[in-house]
């Protein structure tokens, strides 16, 4: 009764532990990859954005290009323009086809009142007299003077740009500045529909190019002008078919362009992803509003966490059964231990029978789980067959592939588990009489091998050359520790591992040592209990059992394993191992 309480309760705590730990991981999956498709999401809306946004620079950038070819144009003839080199001029150009969006191209004069009749007869020579307006009274006049494709833009011919504030501040700062200047939102004189637009200018200047304010002010000519409706700008920009996002164009408080009311197709009252893009556009601030849609939201609309979810919570339904039999078979023993006779060697054999049929039991409960865990794997072959015309969309396959791998790691993970609980229920159910010794070399070429790695990483140093007793479970011991001080090495092929098997008469002596990250002090103990791993993220995976095994199968002889190390330092391993049988403690009727 008394040593039957303490077992009992160290299996509920190891049943607590594996549901909790694959509960654990369940969720984390599940959280992990959530994670990870949002933020696949998310880059896509970045993507999608900032390709907005460039188109529109890189279109803006490829106008000023167009109007400074219109000044190296005016350059090359001195400044002295008329209307048929400007008719020239654009028709090269050809804007409709390169350049969609822009309502023409034209050019202004900068005419001092002093000069207006000068002006009024070049226009009167070249046989097209033009009517300046509207009347003000600054000191100075900004005519429209050409404009092509002149039949589409002839309500502008003539028109003073000076008389309104924004058309005359952005052509006064292109002449200050030198630079290309767009004005702030206007609408134009040849737009029916009264919509938003603005002006593009690039300053010409007489002689070189001046340097300072002053000589731009005084050499002044006019400018080469571009002028834009927003609407017809951004449909020339990109189809609104061809995004899966919404944008809105503000220039200070004033809405341009605007694709967000609730009229629009697609549109999506609570978008998946807004974001707001300020652009400095030629001496204005414009503000980029940016919203995802419906197809944006359609294309986006991911399973894979909830598929996850539920594979993970089939495989948690099979863990906690299996657990549930074990510890049903668990109370089984210990009742039956209750009911056996006060005599020490019936309990003891009695116990023994107990904790055999448990452990065969873990085996083969162990064995069949395999069965279901190999049905999934199946089921995920035959649904991937399913869906080979799914998969081979570039569409699709990214997000259902890495779906239908996230399942088969899962299944993967649950055969590594119950293979580690079958090696852990059959540790001592060897070490029979007539099993072959084995040599040390042999075995440490085997780690050599298995491991693959080059033989100068492991350096054995043995008074004995052969294991006499129990050569299985020791190769076993020994092939977890090398294996371990390879595996969780930050660099494998740098690291190096010593063996030392040493004869003290009546037993030998091993140690593993390595070179490796070490183990803080306070895990020591806990790395030798079922399902205990100290894996990091980046670590490979771990069953946390490979330890528990190697203390169960040395135990088995009447010893014990203790750890060195310290975090930075690396770890030694220690334990003791008969030299022949009949030195060894793994006596049945010794082992409860």
């Amino acid at each position: 009764m008394a040593h039957t309480a303490p077992h009992h309760k160290k299996i509920s705590t190891l049943h607590m532990l594996v549901i909790g730990l694959s509960l654990a991981m369940t969720i984390g999956a599940w959280l992990y990859s959530k994670h990870q498709v949002d933020k696949q999401i998310e880059a896509r809306f970045i993507a999608s954005r900032d390709r907005t946004v460039d188109l529109i620079v890189d279109r803006m950038s490829r106008y000023e290009d167009a109007l400074w070819s219109g000044v190296a144009h005016a350059r090359s003839l001195s400044g002295e323009l008329n209307a048929r080199d400007w008719h020239t001029f654009s028709e090269t150009l050809h804007i409709e086809e390169k350049y969609p969006g822009v309502n023409g191209i034209g050019f202004i004069h900068y005419v001092e009142r002093a000069d207006l009749p000068a002006y009024n007869e070049a226009r009167s020579s070249e046989g097209r007299p033009i009517q300046i307006y509207p009347e003000h009274d600054l000191e100075y006049l900004l005519p429209i003077t050409y404009i092509e494709p002149e039949a589409a833009n002839a309500a502008a011919i003539g028109l003073d740009v000076a008389h309104e504030t924004n058309r005359r501040t952005g052509l006064l700062a292109s002449r200050d500045s030198g630079s290309a200047r767009i004005t702030g939102p206007i609408v134009l004189v040849q737009d029916s529909g009264n919509t938003p637009g603005f002006l593009f200018y690039t300053p010409l200047y007489a002689g070189e190019m001046p340097t300072t304010v002053a000589e731009r002010r005084e050499r002044f000519l006019g400018v080469v002008y571009a002028p834009f409706v927003v609407r017809k700008l951004v449909e020339g920009l990109l189809s609104k078919d061809l995004r899966d996002v919404r944008f809105s164009l503000s220039d200070g408080e004033a809405v341009i362009y605007d694709e967000h009311g609730p009229d629009e197709p697609l549109y999506d009252v609570d978008p998946m992803f807004t974001d707001t893009v300020e652009v400095n556009m030629y001496g204005r601030k414009w503000t980029v509003n940016l919203r995802t849609n419906l197809a944006f939201r359609a294309q986006n609309s991911s399973a894979q966490p909830s598929l996850i979810l539920a594979g993970g919570l089939v495989i948690e339904i099979l863990v906690i059964s299996l657990l549930v039999m074990l510890s049903r078979s668990t109370k089984q023993a210990h009742s039956l231990a209750r009911d056996l006779t006060a005599e020490l060697r019936a309990k003891t054999k009695h116990l023994e029978k107990a904790n055999a049929e448990i452990e065969q039991f873990v085996y083969v409960a162990s064995h069949d789980l395999k069965t279901p865990a190999r049905g999934i794997g199946f089921l995920v072959d035959v649904i991937e067959e399913e869906l080979e015309d799914v998969l081979k969309s570039a569409q699709n396959r990214g997000e259902l592939q890495m779906q239908l791998d996230m399942i088969r790691d899962r299944v993967a993970r649950m055969n590594d588990l119950t293979k580690g609980i079958m090696e852990f229920s059959r540790v001592g159910h060897y070490g029979s009489e007539g099993e072959p010794r084995l040599p040390v070399s042999n075995l440490i070429e085997d780690c050599v091998a298995d491991f693959e790695v080059d033989p100068k990483q492991v350096h054995l140093d043995s008074d004995v050359s052969e294991i006499a007793c129990d050569s299985h479970n020791f190769r076993r011991v020994l092939e977890n520790l090398i294996g371990n001080a390879f595996k969780y090495h930050p660099h494998p092929r740098a690291a190096k591992v010593e063996v030392a098997i040493k004869d003290r008469g009546d037993r030998l002596t091993v140690s593993v040592k390595d070179d490796g990250n070490g183990i803080a002090p306070e895990f020591h103990d806990k790395i030798f209990d079922v399902f205990q791993t100290l894996r990091k993220g980046t670590e490979p995976e771990s069953t946390g059992i490979g330890l528990a095994i190697v203390k169960k199968a040395i135990q088995r002889h009447g010893f014990d394993i203790t750890v060195t190390s310290s975090e930075g330092h690396g770890a030694e391993f220690s334990f003791c191992w008969p030299k022949d049988r009949s030195q060894s403690s793994m006596d049945l009727e010794n082992v409860a």
